[in-house]
Protein backbone atom coordinates (compact mmCIF):
# COMPACT_ATOMS: atom_id res chain seq x y z
CA UNK A 1 0.00 0.00 0.00
CA UNK A 2 1.29 3.45 -0.92
CA UNK A 3 1.08 5.54 2.24
CA UNK A 4 2.97 8.68 1.26
CA UNK A 5 0.84 11.75 1.94
CA UNK A 6 -0.50 13.12 -1.37
CA UNK A 7 -1.05 16.56 0.19
CA UNK A 8 -0.37 19.95 -1.36
CA UNK A 9 -0.84 23.43 0.10
CA UNK A 10 -0.91 26.86 -1.50
CA UNK A 11 -1.71 30.29 -0.08
CA UNK A 12 -3.66 32.77 -2.20
CA UNK A 13 -2.74 36.44 -2.33
CA UNK A 14 -5.46 37.26 0.21
CA UNK A 15 -4.06 34.73 2.70
CA UNK A 16 -6.50 31.87 2.10
CA UNK A 17 -4.84 28.51 2.70
CA UNK A 18 -5.80 25.96 0.04
CA UNK A 19 -5.11 22.29 0.78
CA UNK A 20 -5.60 19.41 -1.65
CA UNK A 21 -5.42 15.75 -0.71
CA UNK A 22 -5.03 13.96 -4.03
CA UNK A 23 -6.79 10.59 -3.80
CA UNK A 24 -6.77 9.30 -7.34
CA UNK A 25 -8.24 5.92 -6.41
CA UNK A 26 -11.56 7.47 -5.33
CA UNK A 27 -14.51 8.21 -7.61
CA UNK A 28 -15.81 11.19 -5.63
CA UNK A 29 -14.46 13.68 -3.13
CA UNK A 30 -15.25 16.24 -0.46
CA UNK A 31 -14.89 20.00 -0.36
CA UNK A 32 -14.81 21.92 2.92
CA UNK A 33 -14.19 25.43 4.15
CA UNK A 34 -12.98 25.68 7.75
CA UNK A 35 -13.19 28.88 9.80
CA UNK A 36 -11.50 29.52 13.13
CA UNK A 37 -14.61 30.93 14.79
CA UNK A 38 -16.85 29.28 17.35
CA UNK A 39 -18.36 29.92 20.75
CA UNK A 40 -14.83 30.25 22.17
CA UNK A 41 -14.47 33.49 20.22
CA UNK A 42 -17.70 35.11 21.45
CA UNK A 43 -18.42 37.62 24.18
CA UNK A 44 -20.82 36.26 26.77
CA UNK A 45 -23.65 38.57 25.71
CA UNK A 46 -23.17 37.53 22.06
CA UNK A 47 -23.02 33.80 22.78
CA UNK A 48 -24.46 31.86 19.86
CA UNK A 49 -23.57 34.38 17.14
CA UNK A 50 -21.26 31.94 15.28
CA UNK A 51 -23.96 29.28 15.17
CA UNK A 52 -26.62 31.83 14.19
CA UNK A 53 -24.44 33.04 11.31
CA UNK A 54 -23.92 29.44 10.15
CA UNK A 55 -27.69 29.07 9.84
CA UNK A 56 -28.05 32.33 7.91
CA UNK A 57 -25.50 31.35 5.26
CA UNK A 58 -28.01 28.79 4.00
CA UNK A 59 -30.74 31.44 3.56
CA UNK A 60 -29.12 32.90 0.46
CA UNK A 61 -26.23 34.96 -0.92
CA UNK A 62 -25.80 37.66 -3.54
CA UNK A 63 -25.25 35.18 -6.34
CA UNK A 64 -27.83 32.67 -5.08
CA UNK A 65 -30.46 34.87 -3.45
CA UNK A 66 -32.66 32.29 -1.76
CA UNK A 67 -31.98 29.15 0.21
CA UNK A 68 -33.72 26.79 -2.17
CA UNK A 69 -31.68 27.99 -5.15
CA UNK A 70 -28.41 27.97 -3.20
CA UNK A 71 -28.92 24.38 -2.10
CA UNK A 72 -30.51 23.01 -5.25
CA UNK A 73 -27.72 24.05 -7.63
CA UNK A 74 -25.25 22.07 -5.50
CA UNK A 75 -27.61 19.12 -5.15
CA UNK A 76 -28.13 19.05 -8.93
CA UNK A 77 -24.44 18.15 -9.38
CA UNK A 78 -24.46 15.48 -6.66
CA UNK A 79 -23.60 17.60 -3.64
CA UNK A 80 -25.28 18.30 -0.32
CA UNK A 81 -24.29 21.45 1.57
CA UNK A 82 -23.89 21.14 5.33
CA UNK A 83 -22.58 23.35 8.09
CA UNK A 84 -21.31 22.69 11.62
CA UNK A 85 -20.33 25.05 14.43
CA UNK A 86 -18.17 23.85 17.32
CA UNK A 87 -16.60 25.56 20.29
CA UNK A 88 -13.45 26.64 18.46
CA UNK A 89 -14.24 26.43 14.73
CA UNK A 90 -16.89 25.94 12.09
CA UNK A 91 -16.92 24.15 8.76
CA UNK A 92 -19.03 23.95 5.62
CA UNK A 93 -18.78 20.93 3.38
CA UNK A 94 -20.27 18.99 0.50
CA UNK A 95 -19.55 15.83 -1.47
CA UNK A 96 -18.26 16.73 -4.94
CA UNK A 97 -18.07 14.95 -8.29
CA UNK A 98 -14.64 15.28 -9.97
CA UNK A 99 -16.20 16.42 -13.25
CA UNK A 100 -18.58 18.91 -11.61
CA UNK A 101 -16.38 20.93 -9.28
CA UNK A 102 -17.12 24.44 -10.51
CA UNK A 103 -20.57 24.94 -8.99
CA UNK A 104 -19.74 23.75 -5.43
CA UNK A 105 -16.71 26.07 -5.33
CA UNK A 106 -18.74 29.00 -6.65
CA UNK A 107 -21.65 28.47 -4.27
CA UNK A 108 -19.52 27.86 -1.18
CA UNK A 109 -17.42 30.93 -1.92
CA UNK A 110 -20.45 33.15 -2.52
CA UNK A 111 -22.43 32.02 0.52
CA UNK A 112 -19.49 32.62 2.88
CA UNK A 113 -18.36 35.90 1.31
CA UNK A 114 -21.68 37.54 0.42
CA UNK A 115 -24.54 36.35 2.64
CA UNK A 116 -27.75 38.36 2.38
CA UNK A 117 -28.65 38.10 6.09
CA UNK A 118 -32.18 37.24 5.01
CA UNK A 119 -35.01 36.07 7.25
CA UNK A 120 -33.15 36.69 10.49
CA UNK A 121 -36.31 36.48 12.60
CA UNK A 122 -37.41 33.23 10.98
CA UNK A 123 -34.00 31.65 11.56
CA UNK A 124 -34.02 32.89 15.15
CA UNK A 125 -37.19 30.87 15.73
CA UNK A 126 -35.54 27.78 14.25
CA UNK A 127 -32.54 28.15 16.57
CA UNK A 128 -34.74 28.70 19.62
CA UNK A 129 -36.46 25.43 18.75
CA UNK A 130 -33.04 23.77 18.50
CA UNK A 131 -32.10 25.06 21.95
CA UNK A 132 -35.29 23.56 23.40
CA UNK A 133 -33.78 20.14 22.71
CA UNK A 134 -31.10 20.90 25.34
CA UNK A 135 -33.41 21.93 28.20
CA UNK A 136 -36.28 20.40 30.15
CA UNK A 137 -39.75 21.85 30.63
CA UNK A 138 -38.43 23.99 33.48
CA UNK A 139 -35.70 25.47 31.29
CA UNK A 140 -32.84 23.60 33.01
CA UNK A 141 -29.97 22.42 30.86
CA UNK A 142 -30.05 18.63 30.46
CA UNK A 143 -27.31 18.32 27.83
CA UNK A 144 -24.33 16.52 29.41
CA UNK A 145 -21.86 18.15 27.03
CA UNK A 146 -23.04 21.64 27.93
CA UNK A 147 -23.01 20.79 31.63
CA UNK A 148 -19.58 19.16 31.64
CA UNK A 149 -17.89 21.92 29.62
CA UNK A 150 -19.37 24.62 31.86
CA UNK A 151 -18.15 22.77 34.95
CA UNK A 152 -14.68 22.25 33.44
CA UNK A 153 -14.14 25.74 32.06
CA UNK A 154 -16.45 27.86 34.25
CA UNK A 155 -16.60 31.43 32.90
CA UNK A 156 -14.02 30.88 30.16
CA UNK A 157 -15.63 31.04 26.67
CA UNK A 158 -14.94 27.30 26.19
CA UNK A 159 -17.63 26.78 28.81
CA UNK A 160 -20.26 28.57 26.73
CA UNK A 161 -22.95 26.75 24.78
CA UNK A 162 -22.36 26.46 21.06
CA UNK A 163 -25.90 27.49 20.13
CA UNK A 164 -26.10 30.12 22.84
CA UNK A 165 -28.94 30.47 25.31
CA UNK A 166 -32.53 31.49 24.70
CA UNK A 167 -31.68 34.85 26.23
CA UNK A 168 -28.58 35.60 24.13
CA UNK A 169 -30.09 34.34 20.87
CA UNK A 170 -33.22 36.42 21.47
CA UNK A 171 -31.08 39.55 21.83
CA UNK A 172 -28.78 39.09 18.81
CA UNK A 173 -29.42 41.62 16.04
CA UNK A 174 -28.51 41.77 12.37
CA UNK A 175 -25.74 44.26 13.17
CA UNK A 176 -24.18 41.69 15.53
CA UNK A 177 -24.27 39.04 12.81
CA UNK A 178 -22.77 41.36 10.22
CA UNK A 179 -20.01 42.43 12.61
CA UNK A 180 -19.14 38.83 13.43
CA UNK A 181 -19.07 37.95 9.74
CA UNK A 182 -16.71 40.84 8.97
CA UNK A 183 -14.46 39.86 11.87
CA UNK A 184 -14.34 36.08 11.37
CA UNK A 185 -14.73 35.39 7.65
CA UNK A 186 -11.62 36.99 6.25
CA UNK A 187 -9.43 34.79 4.06
CA UNK A 188 -6.63 34.54 6.62
CA UNK A 189 -9.05 32.98 9.10
CA UNK A 190 -10.16 30.28 6.64
CA UNK A 191 -8.81 27.04 5.20
CA UNK A 192 -10.24 25.53 2.02
CA UNK A 193 -9.63 21.81 1.60
CA UNK A 194 -10.55 19.37 -1.17
CA UNK A 195 -9.91 15.63 -0.97
CA UNK A 196 -10.52 13.25 -3.86
CA UNK A 197 -9.42 12.48 -7.43
CA UNK A 198 -8.32 16.05 -8.07
CA UNK A 199 -5.18 17.86 -9.20
CA UNK A 200 -3.98 20.58 -6.85
CA UNK A 201 -3.57 23.08 -9.69
CA UNK A 202 -7.26 22.74 -10.56
CA UNK A 203 -8.30 23.20 -6.94
CA UNK A 204 -6.16 26.34 -6.59
CA UNK A 205 -7.68 27.78 -9.77
CA UNK A 206 -11.23 27.13 -8.55
CA UNK A 207 -10.36 28.51 -5.12
CA UNK A 208 -9.07 31.69 -6.73
CA UNK A 209 -12.28 32.05 -8.72
CA UNK A 210 -14.59 31.36 -5.79
CA UNK A 211 -12.68 32.82 -2.84
CA UNK A 212 -9.98 35.08 -4.30
CA UNK A 213 -11.96 38.27 -3.70
CA UNK A 214 -12.45 37.65 0.01
CA UNK A 215 -10.83 40.38 2.11
CA UNK A 216 -7.73 39.17 3.92
CA UNK A 217 -8.94 40.01 7.42
CA UNK A 218 -7.10 38.70 10.47
CA UNK A 219 -6.72 35.34 12.16
CA UNK A 220 -8.82 35.18 15.32
CA UNK A 221 -6.93 34.48 18.52
CA UNK A 222 -8.10 31.96 21.09
CA UNK A 223 -8.69 33.48 24.54
CA UNK A 224 -6.00 31.95 26.79
CA UNK A 225 -7.17 29.11 28.98
CA UNK A 226 -5.93 30.35 32.36
CA UNK A 227 -6.74 28.47 35.55
CA UNK A 228 -9.60 25.97 35.48
CA UNK A 229 -11.76 25.03 38.49
CA UNK A 230 -10.49 22.21 40.66
CA UNK A 231 -12.50 19.11 41.43
CA UNK A 232 -13.77 16.67 42.25
CA UNK A 233 -17.11 18.05 41.19
CA UNK A 234 -20.54 16.54 40.53
CA UNK A 235 -23.13 18.30 38.39
CA UNK A 236 -26.46 16.53 38.85
CA UNK A 237 -29.78 17.31 37.17
CA UNK A 238 -32.78 15.33 38.34
CA UNK A 239 -34.73 14.76 35.12
CA UNK A 240 -37.49 12.26 34.42
CA UNK A 241 -36.15 9.85 31.79
CA UNK A 242 -35.93 6.10 31.43
CA UNK A 243 -32.12 6.18 31.73
CA UNK A 244 -29.45 8.17 33.51
CA UNK A 245 -26.59 9.67 31.53
CA UNK A 246 -23.20 9.75 33.24
CA UNK A 247 -20.07 11.50 32.03
CA UNK A 248 -16.65 11.76 33.66
CA UNK A 249 -14.42 14.50 32.23
CA UNK A 250 -10.74 15.33 32.74
CA UNK A 251 -8.74 18.22 31.31
CA UNK A 252 -5.88 16.79 29.23
CA UNK A 253 -2.97 17.86 26.97
CA UNK A 254 -3.39 19.47 23.55
CA UNK A 255 -2.84 17.50 20.34
CA UNK A 256 0.66 18.88 19.80
CA UNK A 257 1.83 18.08 23.34
CA UNK A 258 4.19 15.11 23.95
CA UNK A 259 1.64 13.53 26.31
CA UNK A 260 -1.13 13.44 23.70
CA UNK A 261 0.01 10.20 22.03
CA UNK A 262 -0.18 8.23 25.30
CA UNK A 263 -3.59 9.84 25.90
CA UNK A 264 -4.84 8.54 22.53
CA UNK A 265 -3.71 5.05 23.49
CA UNK A 266 -5.43 5.37 26.88
CA UNK A 267 -8.65 6.16 25.02
CA UNK A 268 -8.20 3.11 22.79
CA UNK A 269 -7.39 0.84 25.73
CA UNK A 270 -10.62 1.97 27.37
CA UNK A 271 -12.88 1.95 24.33
CA UNK A 272 -11.90 0.36 21.03
CA UNK A 273 -14.16 -2.57 20.28
CA UNK A 274 -16.12 -5.09 22.30
CA UNK A 275 -12.97 -6.51 23.88
CA UNK A 276 -11.72 -3.15 25.21
CA UNK A 277 -11.89 -2.49 28.95
CA UNK A 278 -15.07 -0.41 29.16
CA UNK A 279 -17.26 -2.66 27.06
CA UNK A 280 -15.78 -5.85 28.47
CA UNK A 281 -16.23 -4.91 32.14
CA UNK A 282 -19.23 -2.58 32.28
CA UNK A 283 -21.37 -4.36 29.68
CA UNK A 284 -20.23 -7.92 28.97
CA UNK A 285 -19.13 -9.04 32.44
CA UNK A 286 -21.39 -7.01 34.74
CA UNK A 287 -24.38 -6.00 32.61
CA UNK A 288 -24.46 -2.53 34.15
CA UNK A 289 -25.14 -0.56 30.97
CA UNK A 290 -25.87 -0.96 27.29
CA UNK A 291 -23.83 2.00 26.05
CA UNK A 292 -20.41 3.04 27.36
CA UNK A 293 -17.81 5.11 25.53
CA UNK A 294 -14.58 7.08 25.85
CA UNK A 295 -13.60 9.99 23.63
CA UNK A 296 -11.22 12.94 23.39
CA UNK A 297 -12.48 16.43 22.58
CA UNK A 298 -9.59 18.53 21.25
CA UNK A 299 -8.94 22.28 21.28
CA UNK A 300 -5.93 24.38 20.31
CA UNK A 301 -4.41 24.46 23.79
CA UNK A 302 -5.94 21.50 25.63
CA UNK A 303 -8.15 18.45 25.25
CA UNK A 304 -10.78 16.75 27.36
CA UNK A 305 -10.88 13.02 28.04
CA UNK A 306 -14.51 11.96 28.45
CA UNK A 307 -15.90 8.63 29.64
CA UNK A 308 -19.67 8.20 29.55
CA UNK A 309 -22.41 5.66 29.98
CA UNK A 310 -26.19 5.40 29.89
CA UNK A 311 -27.86 3.08 32.37
CA UNK A 312 -30.96 2.34 34.43
CA UNK A 313 -31.24 5.02 37.16
CA UNK A 314 -30.84 2.52 40.02
CA UNK A 315 -27.55 1.30 38.52
CA UNK A 316 -25.95 4.75 38.23
CA UNK A 317 -23.87 4.48 41.44
CA UNK A 318 -22.62 1.04 40.39
CA UNK A 319 -21.69 2.27 36.91
CA UNK A 320 -19.90 5.29 38.36
CA UNK A 321 -17.94 3.08 40.74
CA UNK A 322 -16.95 0.73 37.93
CA UNK A 323 -15.82 3.58 35.67
CA UNK A 324 -13.69 5.02 38.47
CA UNK A 325 -12.22 1.56 39.15
CA UNK A 326 -11.22 1.12 35.51
CA UNK A 327 -9.61 4.56 35.41
CA UNK A 328 -7.76 3.87 38.65
CA UNK A 329 -6.33 0.67 37.14
CA UNK A 330 -4.62 2.73 34.46
CA UNK A 331 -2.99 4.83 37.18
CA UNK A 332 -1.96 1.90 39.34
CA UNK A 333 -0.67 -0.65 36.83
CA UNK A 334 1.18 -0.57 33.54
CA UNK A 335 -0.81 -1.99 30.65
CA UNK A 336 0.51 -5.26 29.29
CA UNK A 337 2.67 -5.27 26.19
CA UNK A 338 -0.02 -7.26 24.36
CA UNK A 339 -2.73 -4.71 25.18
CA UNK A 340 -0.48 -1.81 24.22
CA UNK A 341 0.50 -3.50 20.96
CA UNK A 342 -3.16 -4.10 20.14
CA UNK A 343 -3.99 -0.42 20.70
CA UNK A 344 -1.11 0.66 18.45
CA UNK A 345 -2.04 -1.77 15.68
CA UNK A 346 -5.67 -0.68 15.73
CA UNK A 347 -4.58 2.96 15.66
CA UNK A 348 -2.42 2.37 12.59
CA UNK A 349 -5.16 0.40 10.83
CA UNK A 350 -7.63 3.17 11.62
CA UNK A 351 -5.30 5.66 9.93
CA UNK A 352 -5.01 3.37 6.91
CA UNK A 353 -8.79 3.08 6.69
CA UNK A 354 -9.00 6.88 6.79
CA UNK A 355 -6.94 7.09 3.61
CA UNK A 356 -9.96 5.74 1.72
CA UNK A 357 -12.31 8.39 3.13
CA UNK A 358 -12.37 11.86 1.61
CA UNK A 359 -14.36 13.00 4.64
CA UNK A 360 -11.64 11.81 7.03
CA UNK A 361 -8.94 13.44 4.91
CA UNK A 362 -10.49 16.92 4.85
CA UNK A 363 -10.69 16.86 8.63
CA UNK A 364 -7.17 15.47 9.03
CA UNK A 365 -5.43 17.91 6.72
CA UNK A 366 -7.90 20.79 6.35
CA UNK A 367 -9.35 21.08 9.84
CA UNK A 368 -5.98 20.65 11.52
CA UNK A 369 -4.42 23.32 9.27
CA UNK A 370 -6.59 25.92 11.03
CA UNK A 371 -4.55 25.45 14.19
CA UNK A 372 -1.20 23.89 13.30
CA UNK A 373 0.61 22.11 10.46
CA UNK A 374 -0.99 18.64 10.24
CA UNK A 375 1.10 15.53 10.80
CA UNK A 376 1.36 13.09 7.92
CA UNK A 377 0.64 9.38 8.07
CA UNK A 378 4.20 8.31 8.90
CA UNK A 379 4.54 10.96 11.62
CA UNK A 380 1.30 9.94 13.29
CA UNK A 381 2.20 6.26 13.24
CA UNK A 382 5.73 6.89 14.54
CA UNK A 383 4.42 9.05 17.35
CA UNK A 384 2.22 6.21 18.61
CA UNK A 385 4.78 3.46 18.05
CA UNK A 386 7.24 5.27 20.31
CA UNK A 387 4.92 5.24 23.34
CA UNK A 388 5.85 2.86 26.16
CA UNK A 389 3.67 1.23 28.80
CA UNK A 390 5.42 3.35 31.42
CA UNK A 391 4.47 6.52 29.53
CA UNK A 392 0.84 5.42 29.32
CA UNK A 393 0.74 4.99 33.10
CA UNK A 394 2.57 8.28 33.67
CA UNK A 395 0.09 10.23 31.54
CA UNK A 396 -2.83 8.44 33.19
CA UNK A 397 -1.49 9.60 36.56
CA UNK A 398 -1.19 13.19 35.29
CA UNK A 399 -4.67 13.33 33.77
CA UNK A 400 -6.81 11.01 35.89
CA UNK A 401 -6.53 12.97 39.10
CA UNK A 402 -9.14 13.35 41.81
CA UNK A 403 -8.82 17.14 41.72
CA UNK A 404 -9.38 17.13 37.95
CA UNK A 405 -12.57 15.05 37.94
CA UNK A 406 -15.82 16.57 36.72
CA UNK A 407 -18.78 14.19 36.80
CA UNK A 408 -22.17 14.93 35.26
CA UNK A 409 -25.35 12.97 35.82
CA UNK A 410 -28.71 13.63 34.16
CA UNK A 411 -31.72 11.44 34.87
CA UNK A 412 -33.98 10.32 37.73
CA UNK A 413 -31.52 10.96 40.55
CA UNK A 414 -33.65 11.49 43.64
CA UNK A 415 -32.83 8.10 45.15
CA UNK A 416 -29.17 7.92 44.13
CA UNK A 417 -27.74 11.47 44.08
CA UNK A 418 -26.27 11.20 47.59
CA UNK A 419 -24.44 8.00 46.64
CA UNK A 420 -23.17 9.56 43.41
CA UNK A 421 -21.91 12.63 45.27
CA UNK A 422 -20.12 10.45 47.82
CA UNK A 423 -18.44 8.37 45.11
CA UNK A 424 -17.28 11.47 43.22
CA UNK A 425 -15.98 13.14 46.36
CA UNK A 426 -14.03 10.01 47.28
CA UNK A 427 -12.95 9.26 43.68
CA UNK A 428 -11.36 6.11 44.99
CA UNK A 429 -8.19 5.08 43.19
CA UNK A 430 -7.60 8.31 41.29
CA UNK A 431 -4.34 10.15 41.90
CA UNK A 432 -4.50 12.66 44.75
Amino acid sequence: MHLNDPVHKSVLANGLRVVTVELGHLHAGMLAAYVRAGSRHEEAQKNGVSHFLEHLFFRGSTGYPDGRLLNSVVEDVGGNLNGVTTRDHGYYYTPVHPQRLGIPFAVLGDMLARPLFKEVELEREVILEEILDEVDEEGRDIDVDNLSKRALFADHPLGQKIAGTRETVSELREDDLRAHHARAYGARNLVLCAAGPFAHADIVRLAEEGFGKLPAGEQLRDPPLGNTPRGPKLVAVDHRESQTELRLSFLAPAEDAPDFAPLVLIRRILDDGLSARLQLNVVERKGLAYAVHASIDTFSDCSVLEVEAACAPRKAPLVLAELLRLLAELCDEEVSEDELRRAKVRHRIGLEFALDSAGEMIGWFGGTELFRPPEGFAERVARMEAVTAAEVRAVARKVLRRDGLVACAVGPLASVETRLASAVDDAQGLVR
